[in-house]
């Protein structure tokens, strides 16, 4: 008989592969608009332990888009931790020197959904191998345009441009995957639409399970050669 429980249908989907997915180690950078869903869903999906880090409170501009923001006032990572016991969080400012700091080396998966360009950029520098990223998920409405490519094929996105030009400057030679949308932007300040930033987030909790199994059997075939 199937064991039931909150992970019985990822099961199902998933098989003999949840076992990778319930032993790996992500870390997310950001859980407002994009990062929040996104750890939601790999909390939901079964992923083994999950570290969120942002130094951010809820505030009432939130309320249109970000999960959990219902809780004005309240530390963001502190909401995801007590909803979740795989989750365990971090309130600190991600920057540049804390990434240069941080040891990265026990996690399957580094997501970045921050928008600070240095703090992007140190993260590609450091962890680029590992390394899922967000571009601009604000000034949009239509999420069919939300798509995943590397760094290097995004267009109509800004916000990637000046990625790829700091990268550029600090002599970056890798690549990694990121999630953007192909719409021209439709305002100057940062409207958003949660339409949008929560299809950002989903894509990015998708591309990391889905990279978490392609590397589980890449690791299986070449210890079978």
């Amino acid at each position: 008989m199937d064991k039931i429980d909150r992970f019985t249908r990822s099961r199902w989907l998933f098989e003999d592969d949840f076992d990778v997915i319930s032993n790996s180690k992500i870390i997310v950078f950001g859980v407002g608009g994009v990062g929040g869903i996104c750890v939601d869903a790999l909390a939901r999906s079964g992923v083994g332990k999950i570290i969120v880090v942002d130094k951010d409170k809820f505030d009432i501009t939130n309320q249109n888009r970000q999960i959990y923001s219902e809780a004005v006032g309240n530390i963001k990572v502190d909401e995801f931790k007590k909803r979740y016991e795989n989750i365990e969080a971090i309130c600190d400012i991600v920057t540049p020197e804390f990434v240069d700091k941080f040891d990265f080396s026990s996690f399957d998966i580094v997501i970045d959904a921050i928008d600070d360009v240095p703090a992007k950029v140190a993260l590609a520098l450091k962890t680029h191998k590992k390394l899922i990223s967000s571009m601009g998920g604000a000034k949009r409405i239509d999420a069919t345009q939300v798509k995943i490519a590397s760094i290097y094929k995004t267009y109509n996105d800004p916000f990637a441009r000046k990625i790829r030009y700091e990268l550029k400057k600090a002599n970056f030679k890798g690549n990694y995957d990121v999630v953007f949308s192909s719409e021209l932007p439709r305002c100057q300040k940062l409207g958003s639409f949660m339409g949008v930033t929560a299809v950002f987030g989903l894509n990015l909790a998708s591309l990391a399970i889905r990279k978490l199994l392609n590397s589980s059997k890449m690791g299986y075939n070449q210890n079978k050669n």
